[in-house]
């Protein structure tokens, strides 16, 4: 039994920021925060007080995180960016909404004395002595304390409060990892109902001391417990914060619009889902599919809140059992089983469409960036202004340095028209060029898909469906999306500016009409999209011909292509990294990072010098131990991984590497944690500085093999794209879904029975085949015992212990 946790996170949009340029304006971006530790970064909005943003990430995350925050930032190319606001939600806030909180929320101003972090390792005991009970804390250390200084560290120590009386500990400089082991002592009275409060704090030497935190005990709790040793979270003052409040609620920092769904789920071993995955393979084997009936049911009794999710852990699900496309070929079914008109085939957001495009992006994201990738690339590069819509056109100076003349609106279109042509008719070329490229199973379903439409709609005038069904996933809700907003499928970086952002969307307008076989209808939506039709018309031609060779694919073909493709399995990560070197010995040694192109496979983490160079293996994955981040003191630059793994001796080997961005560290960091998730001997700490002279930069230790001052986050992993399946979650997760909606089912199962009765009499019975809903509701009974047998086996938590002692 494993118990999981996942954030599922959309920053949808700001407004009414303040302006933080001297232009009236801002350029604003999102961080969000995990406990205080950076975890993703949107792209920057350019020149805009209500930014739109639309991403999209899901997070995996231990149970005993404690809160997410998300800081609106204003990017400053020469002076350091600054922060505009921030909302944050805890756990316990998130646990309260079990749909996820939705909607719009008002930015609050940082104040430091809130942005506390870090934890505070303590031993509380209650010693008996001749002159009655006294209360000893000793303060043993501290661990990822909040950097104050200008140096990327802090110079923290501890003051003990009780009764009037207060004791310091002595001060660490330059750490957030500091150690102290003092014990003092204070005398403690029968009832006494004082709380102790043990409060961490940076010293400055000009300045003001800066607060890192405090922890605040139940004294007469602690009485009854005698004894406790643990690691505590320094939380904020909250008299500070009332004070902070009451300061700040006078201006407006704007809102921001967020979706944010928090899912603990306890995952069972594998063998309590089989009974569950075998029913529903049952239903989609083409060897043993009848009437889809379960199948059916679930679509039927499944709302449009949550059926892009249901849509997903079922394809899931069927693509690890390799039933994918069997799956979806009943949904074909389904959907064509109660249509009747040709022109609203697959329209709606019907559980077939939200399952075809979840499979396009898990089985099919490489190939799509394979074919629109160096397009894409092409239009950011040009820079282009294209417009076509004449009601929008902007004319513009043309012409060398004393000879300009202002560029005629026909002048405009027609060049928008020849760059458009151009981009059209590059993508049509590289989609036709790409049948070999394009993933079997995908052919294979797409086959299923033409085959089926073309039975249901057989005549001459129907010609062109079969052809609209398919290009209706690929291109209308593949393709064109993907051109539209680049980055959310990772085809870029950033979001485009505004002029290439317009060329995207009249792109994937025309990318539409092609799909849409260049029907009239399409056709009178924009008429001012007829200066591309020649090429819109070819498009059909060349489309048509493509669809026809991607479906021409048989079994044999199909599972030979599966087996090459194998062989040539895709990196998991890959991209230039620089990593550490250093030179010479002594006090002469210097380092520096190398540029080098890193792949990260399967097998082991490899290296070249430009990615078409030899690539040598730097480590393998079995002998990772941790992957984690280094301060960013340690080097004095930002973005740090270090790489902590076994040598052929068995003894421990550091690499350390740079990213250039905070979203590639922990993509990298989250790549290498997941493929590495499953090796023995993973490390529980780890040192975040690095061991330069004689001691370690963090803890300040002079062991260099002494155990870590911090400890590892290797369950902390960003959800991406190429992700391997996970079967146990995605099989827990339907369970919970049946779970929420076995009422409705039972209800459903009901009115079968009695439509039986009415048609062959009383006490009638369901055939065995067909009544796959009463072994669902047996299936669902024994999965419900076996939560709660691992429940009530589960060992009580020491966490929630040591939380009790807080107040």
């Amino acid at each position: 039994m494993a118990k999981r946790s996942s954030l599922s996170i959309r920053i949808v949009e700001g407004k009414n920021l303040p302006a933080k340029d001297i232009t009236g304006s801002s350029d604003p971006y999102c961080i969000v925060k995990v406990d205080n530790e950076p975890i993703i970064r949107t792209a920057t909005v350019w020149k805009t007080l209500c930014p739109f943003w639309g991403e999209e990430y899901q997070v995996h995350l231990p149970p005993t995180f404690h809160s997410v925050a998300f800081y609106v930032m204003d990017e400053d190319a020469l002076s350091r960016d600054d922060v505009i606001g921030k909302v944050c939600l805890t756990r316990d806030t998130l646990a309260a909404h079990p749909k996820g909180f939705s909607g719009w929320a008002h930015l609050a101003e940082v104040d430091p004395d809130e942005e506390v972090q870090g934890e505070i390792h303590l031993r509380l005991e209650v010693v008996p002595g001749p002159g009655g009970s006294r209360l000893r804390c000793s303060v043993l250390e501290a661990r990822d304390l909040a950097p104050k200084d200008r140096n990327g560290a802090s110079d923290p120590f501890v003051r003990v409060h009780y009764n009037g009386r207060t004791q310091v500990t002595s001060i660490v400089k330059k750490s957030c990892y500091p150690r102290w082991n003092e014990a003092f002592e204070f005398e403690l009275e029968e009832g006494a109902v004082e709380e102790l409060s043990v409060e961490a704090w940076d010293w400055d030497f000009v300045s003001r001391n800066d607060f890192l935190g405090k922890v605040v005990f139940n004294v007469p709790r602690l009485w009854a417990a005698r004894q406790e040793e643990g690691w505590f979270r320094l939380q904020p003052d909250k008299i500070r914060m009332e004070r902070s409040w009451a300061a700040h609620s006078r201006g407006n920092l704007g809102s921001l619009q967020l979706e944010v769904w928090l899912r603990d789920e306890t995952v069972l071993p594998s063998g309590c889902y089989q009974p569950l995955v075998q029913l529903l393979c049952r239903e989609v084997k083409p060897a043993t599919q009848g009437p889809g009936q379960l199948i059916a049911l679930v679509e039927e009794t499944t709302s449009t809140s949550c059926r892009q999710e249901v849509a997903t852990n079922l394809l899931k699900l069927f693509l690890g059992q390799g039933l994918a496309k069997d799956f979806l070929d009943l949904l074909f079914q389904l959907e064509l089983g109660r249509t009747s008109e040709a022109n609203t085939l697959f329209r709606s957001n019907s559980l077939a469409s939200k399952s075809m495009e979840c499979f396009l992006k898990v089985a099919g994201m490489q190939y799509l960036h394979s074919v629109l990738g160096p397009i894409v690339d092409r239009v950011f590069e040009e820079k282009k202004y294209v417009e076509l819509d004449p009601s929008k056109v902007e004319v513009k100076d043309v012409g060398c340095s004393g000879l300009h003349r202002p560029q005629t609106e026909a002048e405009v279109l027609e060049q928008s028209a020849q760059t458009l042509r151009s981009h059209l008719g590059a993508l049509l070329s590289a989609l036709c060029r790409s049948v070999r490229a394009c993933p079997a199973v995908v052919r294979a379903t797409f086959r299923q898909l033409f085959r089926r439409v073309r039975e249901r709609f057989p005549s001459a005038q129907h010609e062109n469906v079969p052809f609209i069904a398919v290009t209706s996933f690929l291109c209308l809700r593949f393709f064109s999306p993907a051109i539209m907003a680049p980055k959310l499928f990772h085809l870029r970086e950033r979001h485009a500016d505004a002029r290439t952002s317009r060329t995207l969307l009249l792109l994937a307008k025309a990318v539409q009409n092609v799909g849409n076989m260049d029907t009239p209808v399409s056709r009178a939506k924009e008429a001012w999209m007829e200066p591309l039709q020649p090429t819109v018309r070819q498009g059909v031609a060349q489309l048509k011909d493509f669809i026809a060779k991607l479906v021409d694919i048989e079994e044999k073909e199909e599972l030979d292509l599966q087996w090459a493709l194998s062989l040539q399995a895709p990196p998991v990560k890959e991209g230039p990294l620089f990593i550490h070197r250093t030179k010479g010995k002594g006090p002469l040694v210097s380092s520096s990072f190398k540029k080098l192109h890193f792949s990260l496979t399967t097998e082991a983490l490899n290296f070249a010098k430009t990615p078409s160079s030899k690539k040598s293996a730097l480590l393998k994955l079995a002998s990772i131990r941790a992957a984690e981040k280094v301060e960013e003191k340690s080097f004095g630059s930002s973005h740090v991984m270090q790489v902590i793994y076994t040598d052929d001796a068995g003894q421990l080997q550091t690499t350390y590497l740079q990213c250039k961005s905070v979203n590639e560290l922990n993509q990298w960091l989250s790549a290498l944690r997941k493929v590495s998730i499953n090796n023995p001997g993973l490390l529980g700490s780890y040192h975040p500085g690095i061991f330069r002279g004689d001691r370690w930069s963090c803890c300040h230790q002079k062991n260099k093999t002494v155990l870590g001052c911090d400890k590892t986050r290797s369950r902390v992993t960003l959800q991406e794209w190429n992700d391997p399946l996970d079967h146990d979650l995605e099989a827990q997760l339907i369970y919970q879904h049946l779970l929420d909606v076995e009422d409705t089912l039972r209800e459903k199962h009901q009115a079968l029975r009695g439509t039986l009765e009415a048609d062959t009499g009383p006490g009638s019975l369901l055939p065995a085949p067909r009544d796959s809903l009463a072994q669902l509701f047996q299936v669902l009974r024994d999965l419900q015992q076996a939560h709660n047998t691992s429940l009530a086996a589960a060992p009580p938590s020491a966490h929630r212990r040591l939380l009790e002692l807080q107040t």
